[in-house]
């Protein structure tokens, strides 16, 4: 293996968070140390920004970019680009075949897509709602003549007469790729495959170069509308990101990695940029950061965490309870529903670079959704931007260094800022600056531990039952305000927080997940043959999806034997809504006491999710869903472990005071270099706590303490 050969250490592993403000790299040696670099995202050619952050980290170790690559196994990225394209409709164009007479049911999304996202008040009123653009439009869209029911029976033959007319008027309007989405295919896939393969056999005949995606070899799962606009992801905007993630990959091979780059995927683990359903990338960044707080709490023995994560661009939240995520089989992206399996998270728009406006009429403040993304706020010069952000009222009231933003990679201007918020907030409001900003402050905050407190209430918890983690560029900037009063067990600031979702990417495992839907219903006193027989079923997806998952990793290089499997279902009570996803205990089903065991797990896990009283094993069990999942373990970042010295920070980790305003007065707040305190250290507020790659606040009526493991403990006195 070799060597940097400046000073003898071995880089391993890579993990990338290409953001929508900030690109974040984290580099894993050898021994499990590690390194947190930052750059400005640059959404054009996303990898002069990745680039530019891997240089920017290496530098702290002493190596140059083209030393350290050369050792690096594994490369995992996580961004936003796919779901990017999707939300601007910049997609490819595409083709869609569906059953005859439902040539409209994509463009109508169930309905439900005409208020996704909407607040409470704008769903209850139909002249509020809007429907997006279709991915596929409907003069790209043809029918073709047959019908499997949902038991997966044939009703009517395909007419395939009507496949090769279908097939031939898309080639004609020279489409990029051809979609094919029938009504219950998952329960009888032989139409959609015969039909897969006229179309193709019709492109070769035609001379064309056009990709085929039928649903059933992607996501054979219920729900026509979410497995219909899952699939069309695949042509419309996996493509795409596929060539982007190539262009990554060559540009770090020009400066002398060997690696492929992998990508977080939606389920947790991480997949190929090569492998086939790419479309589970639409959204990995904030997946990351979920995933690093999982690993850090089995590391460090965090049972029940609430992650919290602020960027640039937005606001995500996800619960772990017994060290367990929760698994959405039918999320919500881009005002589209779909087929993927989820880490369940809940985002709001409003992050470091949020604009801030005025309500015309009423002069209320109002934040986002929408942002400045990498160009800060009117505080950076050269950002072209007009309009304040978060950012400017970081600046105005002393919580940021103008000149160390960034590292000092970027100069920020104050008085700009000042200016823009007089004209634009302030004297509007009959407001001084400095009230006009905190009150923007306050007001994110609020609305930030709102959402937070409802998120974990709603699901029947109390915040006293958890520790909250604060990550993101801005977490450790706002984790006081918006923690303050929720009565967390604990709230931890890992000192690496600005980089902890590219932390997530180097400690997930390379793995694949493949789902496929069943309807397994059965009554808690069922027979023992009929028990038998149901595992017998569930068994036989099992062994559909496990050739299906060990292929992806030949693909990658990868024997058989190299491959850890762990099969899992979806199941519920008879009757119920919602269903769980659960990790099987036993890797083959075939005799009822093999289905026994499956109900036990299922019973105590949905005691442990909800309440045992809520358990109710007397309305029988439906299996909804296999799961197969393969694993290949990689090299993982060590959590520091320091002995703690005294709980006095060393004189050379004070930087000096910073006038800091909050609650209608300017203190001197104590200012700190947050890689020159040691652990056992505590600091009473106000200070602030600064590194190049974000800034920690601790306002008056807070303490912090830093532990052995570099993860700041807030707490308020």
């Amino acid at each position: 293996m070799p060597l940097d050969k400046q000073n003898g250490r071995s880089v391993q592993v890579l993990g990338i968070d290409a953001g929508g403000t900030m690109t974040d790299t984290f580099f894993v040696d050898a021994d499990g140390e590690f390194v947190v670099g930052k750059a400005q995202s640059t959404p054009d050619n996303e990898a002069l920004g990745l680039i530019e952050s891997s240089r920017e980290g290496l530098g702290h170790w002493g190596l140059s970019l083209e030393d350290a690559l050369s050792s690096i196994q594994t490369g995992v990225y996580s961004g936003t680009a796919m779901l990017n394209r999707v939300v601007q409709r910049k997609g490819l164009k595409c083709g869609l075949i569906v059953n005859a007479g439902m040539e409209d049911f994509h463009r109508m999304g169930r309905a439900i897509q005409a208020y996704l996202g909407f607040a409470y008040e704008d769903r209850i009123h139909l002249n509020t709602h809007y429907f997006d653009e279709p991915l596929v439009p409907r003069h790209r869209t043809r029918g073709v003549m047959e019908r499997v029911d949902m038991f997966g029976d044939v009703v009517i033959p395909l007419r395939e007469d009507s496949a090769i007319a279908a097939a031939r008027e898309l080639i004609a309007q020279d489409v990029e790729g051809i979609v094919i989405s029938l009504l219950h295919s998952y329960k009888n896939p032989h139409h959609e495959r015969r039909v897969r393969d006229i179309v193709r056999a019709e492109v070769e005949a035609a001379g064309k170069s056009i990709p085929v995606f039928a649903s059933v070899d992607y996501y054979p799962v219920r729900k026509e509308t979410h497995r219909t606009n899952t699939t069309i992801l695949e042509a419309y905007a996996a493509e795409p990101s596929r060539q982007t993630l190539k262009k990554i990959t060559s540009a770090f091979k020009d400066n002398g990695s060997r690696f492929d780059f992998r990508v977080m995927a939606t389920h947790g683990g991480t997949i190929s940029w090569k492998a086939k359903e790419l479309a589970r990338t639409i959204v990995s960044g904030p997946i990351g950061g979920v995933i690093g707080a999982k690993y850090l709490g089995e590391v460090l023995g965090y049972r029940n965490i609430a992650c919290s994560d602020i960027g640039g661009t937005s606001f995500d939240v996800a619960l772990i309870t017994q060290n367990e995520l929760t698994i959405r089989n039918d999320p919500d992206m881009a005002r589209l529903v779909l087929s993927l399996p989820l880490v369940a998270m809940d985002s709001v728009g409003a992050g470091a670079g949020s604009f801030i406006r005025l309500d015309p009429y009423t002069k209320a403040i109002k934040l986002g959704p929408d942002s400045a993304g990498y160009r800060v706020g009117v505080c950076w010069a050269e950002s072209g931007i007009e309009t304040v952000t978060i950012s400017d009222c970081h600046v105005i009231l002393g919580y940021l260094n103008p000149d160390n933003f960034l590292g000092g990679q970027v100069k920020l201007d104050r008085q700009r800022a000042w200016d823009a918020m007089k004209v634009q907030i302030a004297d509007p409001l009959g407001l001084s600056v400095e009230d006009a900003a905190a009150g923007v402050i306050e007001l994110l905050d609020s609305d930030l531990r709102d959402y937070l407190r409802s998120m974990i209430s709603g699901k029947g918890y109390s915040p006293a039952s958890f520790t909250c983690f604060s990550y993101g560029g801005a977490g450790p900037v706002h984790a006081y305000g918006y923690t303050e009063g929720l009565g967390f067990e604990d709230v931890i600031v890992p000192a690496w927080a600005a980089g902890f979702s590219a932390f997530g990417c180097a400690a997930a495992d390379f793995e694949y997940r493949y789902d496929k839907s069943l309807d397994l219903n059965i009554a808690e006193t069922a027979s023992d043959d009929l028990k038998a027989a149901e595992a017998r079923t569930l068994n036989e997806a099992w062994h559909e999806l496990t050739e299906r998952v060990l292929e992806e990793f030949e693909l990658n290089g990868y024997t058989r034997d190299q491959v850890t499997l762990q099969p899992g279902f979806r199941m519920q009570y008879r009757g119920q809504l919602n269903d769980l996803e659960i990790e099987s205990p036993i890797h083959t089903a075939r005799t009822a006491a093999d289905w026994d065991r499956l109900v036990a797990a299922f019973n105590d896990t949905y005691g442990r999710v909800y309440a045992a009283s809520a358990r109710s094993p007397e309305l029988g069990y439906s299996v909804t869903g296999a799961i197969m999942r393969g694993t290949v373990p990689i090299p993982k970042p060590k959590i520091p472990k320091e002995p703690e010295l005294g709980a006095t920070p060393p004189e050379d980790a004070k930087l000096g005071t910073r006038r800091f305003y909050r609650r209608k007065r300017w203190v001197d707040a104590q200012l700190y270099q947050m890689e020159r305190l040691q652990p056992g250290n505590r600091i009473t507020g106000p200070a602030i706590i600064e590194s190049d790659a974000t800034t920690f606040v601790v306002p008056d009526g807070f303490e912090t303490w830093l532990d052995g493991h570099r993860l700041f403990h807030l707490k308020e006195v």
